[in-house]
């Protein structure tokens, strides 16, 4: 008796014989039968093609040649072996082959993600690793989500216990890996579950960069700093952007008084816009506070609110801003003394010492470096009275410097100011530094003008895109950008703007008395010799 294998593979032997026998006898009708479908796969194209006003006509002649076919002698026969011919002709080329399907976005970018994770997240003396070079992303990716251009837009991932999630350099470079692969052009928000050993990841949409200086719906005391994310913040404000007004969530500081962070520290990277949010802030502050600028980079970013109403004085030189600095040191004093004695006489403060003071300075370090040269008082050592009481003065100091000169910042200025902004695409490190806090975002490589982040006291950082206020004095400045800024100022000024035109000469004096002239208003006087200005308020 054979054995149960030789049966088999005899059985499969004849079965393979009988398939290729039939394969050999029906490929004839199964070229016809190609054939066939081309042909009428062709004559319901050509139908549809054919208008509707010609579809009768078409009908009987093809009705009539039929007709003519089937009276012929032997014409049915003749017809139906044409016929046969031209399908076998029409189906002799193979069947083509699929196009081989496209390969799954999931399986090539999340593969690709996962190998790259692998080195970072898996352990050598794991035995049962979440991440190996054998493994499949499917295993530890619980979620993901693409845009309509194929971009990872959301992802969760799980990692091992023993990964140390709390340290930010082992984070770092996680997120680096992970924006690697994802895309370096998009801003990733990174949520670290630390209990349940999870990371969300989230691609953030970019903020909007056509929101040009206006006048905000604030109060007095509130500075809008820039605008962020909808879930950012619980409060909208209408500005108008591109021609229409819309609701946008903006990153309010809030000053005065009863303030907890009174003072705010920008720093940023060259070319990122810090200059533009001291332009800013000094345009939204003008209406209720006076102000005093010191340029300590000399450039003249701040020169058109040179004599403008509100405006003591613009100092650009180390002369000039150490007497600025020495007299707002002098007037925080003075105030002090003018609300202790009102409120011990519980009378009214007087006018002059409750009407805020802004003290603005850019890039204070290049005239510190320049006072250490010429054995000068550092301008920022003059800057520690208002700062730590400059609240209770009505005192606000504002300081915008460069990134990379925040070692050069003196330990009393970094300590006081914890209102802070960073613009421009710092590392985690800087971010960490400038902000006080890590950042749970990272960065986009290469970011518009005016986007950072900003940190209010103990709060979250929060995403930031700074209204563009350019100089109106720089002539490269898109006119419209410039109009803006012109429109915020107090007054006319010939340099920025047209001069108003000249009333024509009357023929003769006029019959009526003379009217006296009105009052000229006198400009502040910030001398440099004199050790103390006196302040007025100005209306």
């Amino acid at each position: 008796m054979l054995p149960l294998h030789r049966h088999l593979s005899k059985g499969r032997e004849i079965a393979r014989t009988a398939g290729d026998h039939a394969s050999d006898m029906f490929a004839p009708l199964s070229v016809i039968g190609r054939g066939m479908r081309h042909h009428a796969a062709w004559a319901k194209g050509r139908w549809q093609t054919t208008p509707k006003e010609r579809r009768g006509p078409t009908l009987f002649l093809t009705a009539a040649m039929l007709v003519g076919i089937y009276l012929l002698p032997h014409g049915l026969l003749f017809a139906l072996v044409g016929l046969m011919a031209s399908a076998a002709w029409a189906g002799r080329a193979p069947k083509a082959p699929s196009a081989p399907a496209a390969p799954d976005v999931a399986d090539v970018k999340l593969g690709a993600l996962y190998a790259a994770l692998t080195p970072y997240l898996c352990g050598p003396d794991d035995a049962n690793p979440m991440y190996h070079f054998e493994g499949s992303y499917k295993d530890v990716f619980s979620s993901w989500e693409f845009d309509g251009e194929g971009r990872l837009s959301r992802l969760e991932l799980g990692y091992p216990a023993y990964f140390t999630d709390t340290e930010p350099a082992a984070r770092a470079r996680i997120e680096q890996v992970v924006q690697g692969k994802a895309g370096r052009a998009r801003e990733y928000r990174f949520d670290w579950d630390e209990e349940s050993n999870r990371l969300r990841i989230t691609a953030l949409a970019p903020l909007p960069t056509d929101v040009v200086a206006q006048r905000f719906v604030a109060a007095p005391g509130e500075i809008v700093l820039g605008f962020t994310d909808e879930d950012g913040t619980a409060r909208t404000i209408p500005v108008t952007q591109g021609g229409t007004t819309v609701q946008q969530p903006p990153v309010v500081w809030r000053t005065g008084p009863r303030s907890s962070e009174p003072h705010l520290l920008a720093l940023g990277v060259a070319g990122y816009g810090t200059s533009s949010l001291l332009r800013s802030i000094a345009l939204q502050a003008l209406p209720y506070a006076d102000l005093v600028v010191v340029d300590g980079a000399g450039t003249g970013e701040h020169a058109c609110l040179v004599n403008r109403p509100g405006v003591h004085t613009v100092e650009t030189s180390l002369h000039g801003a150490l007497a600025a600095l020495e007299w707002a040191a002098q007037e925080t004093e003075r105030r002090l003394t003018a609300l202790n004695a009102a409120r011990r006489a519980g009378s009214t403060p007087p006018e002059d010492a409750t009407r805020p003071l802004w003290l603005l300075l850019d890039h204070p370090t290049e005239l510190s470096e320049l006072a250490q040269a010429e054995g000068r008082p550092d301008p920022q050592d003059l800057l520690e009275l208002p700062l730590r009481h400059g609240r209770a003065a009505r005192v606000t100091v504002v300081i915008a410097e460069d990134v990379e000169a925040r070692d050069r910042i003196t330990p009393t200025v970094r300590s006081t100011t914890r209102a802070r902004v960073v613009l421009g695409p710092a590392g985690p490190d800087e971010a960490r530094a400038a902000l006080g806090a890590p950042l749970d975002i990272v960065p986009a490589a290469h970011a518009p003008v005016g986007r950072g982040y900003a940190r209010i006291g103990n709060g979250a950082p929060a995403r930031l895109q700074v209204p563009a206020t350019v100089d109106p004095l720089d002539d490269e400045a898109p006119a419209s950008l410039r109009d803006a800024v012109i429109a915020l100022l107090p007054h006319r000024d010939t340099r920025t703007e047209a001069a108003a035109g000249v009333p024509p000469r009357p023929e003769r004096p006029p019959l009526g008395a003379p009217v006296d002239p009105a009052p000229q208003t006198r400009p502040v006087d910030l001398a440099k010799g004199e050790p103390m200005i006196r302040s007025r308020p100005i209306s």
